[in-house]
């Protein structure tokens, strides 16, 4: 019988990490179709409480095991920066087209490799430069400074890029103490706990509509991240990543088709180098055995 984690199915790997972007930019969808009705602190902790009923079994795995203080504080600041991020990410995603959030986005496993690099001891070869440089420039198309306003939504998406980055650092070390399931689940409680406060201090009142649509959101972020472990156990890295990067096309016509927002060439373009970048980064690095940490949102 095949095993599951053989990494020789590159077609169902390819299938279930088109699925997932799919359901990604689901979730994108229908946050921007909620706008700012809700703060943002308030709808990311009710999406986060709605997500832990489908992570139930998990939970009551993680409350089974007995960890040391030093895993414990790596699972509190791994909380604490996800809090962060997913405030901004939510507060980004109203105001922000959204092909604009799926290109700066993708500047994650970017702030990764320079993290990994600086402060992990990987180093920074001539690949890991270059393809940091050239997803950078990306970066700059898309934002164009000087040439067009950079918004406080923007700022806000390029805050949740770095908070995100460095909680996928925190999420490598933990991968090798305790299961990937415990790893979402303690997440996923922490991150619910630690928006609380801040929800009920600007908590409005809630529509049942925005309850259905803000449980939507959890099941497609959860189905989300069942289809990319699905995609990881069936291929490769090298053969998965870069069809992450198909975000951005449906994101864009989403955008288009949705919300009437404008098919921006330079969001495109801007993308594709951030994209070409990393899954260049992405070819090179599995062809030596060293495969960059990966998002677990």
């Amino acid at each position: 019988m095949q095993k599951m984690t053989d990494l020789g199915r590159p077609v169902q790997g390819v299938v279930w990490m088109l699925m997932t972007g799919i359901a990604f930019v689901g979730v994108n969808g229908v946050v921007r179709h909620l706008g700012t009705d809700l703060p943002a602190a308030q709808s990311a902790f009710i999406r986060f409480a709605i997500g832990l009923v489908f992570l139930a079994p998990a939970i009551r795995a993680a409350r089974a095991m007995r960890f040391p203080p030093s895993v414990l504080k790596l699972f509190g600041w791994r909380g604490v920066l996800h809090v962060a991020a997913v405030i901004f990410w939510f507060y980004a995603m109203a105001r922000v087209p959204v092909a604009e959030m799926a290109a700066i986005g993708f500047l994650n496993p970017v702030v990764v490799l320079v993290i990994a690099g600086l402060l992990l001891g990987e180093g920074l070869g001539r690949g890991r430069v270059i393809s940091i440089v050239v997803a950078l420039a990306g970066a700059l198309v898309v934002l164009r400074p000087g040439l067009r306003e950079v918004s406080v939504g923007h700022l806000a998406q390029l805050a949740a890029t770095l908070c995100f980055a460095v909680s996928y650092i925190f999420a490598k070390q933990l991968s090798a103490l305790a299961p990937a399931s415990v790893v979402v689940a303690v997440l996923s409680v922490t991150v619910a706990l630690g928006l609380m406060p801040f929800a009920l201090w600007v908590w409005e009142p809630v529509r049942w509509d925005q309850w259905a649509w803000l449980a939507v959101v959890a099941a497609l972020a959860t189905f989300g991240h069942y289809t990319m472990t699905r995609a990881f156990a069936a291929a490769a890295l090298a053969v998965t990543q870069p069809v992450t990067f198909l975000q951005i096309v449906w994101a864009a016509i989403l955008g288009a088709v949705v919300f009437g927002e404008a098919v921006d060439a330079f969001v495109l373009l801007g993308g594709a180098m951030i994209v070409g970048a990393v899954s260049l980064n992405t070819w090179a690095e599995a062809r030596r055995g060293r495969i960059p940490p990966q998002p677990d949102l």
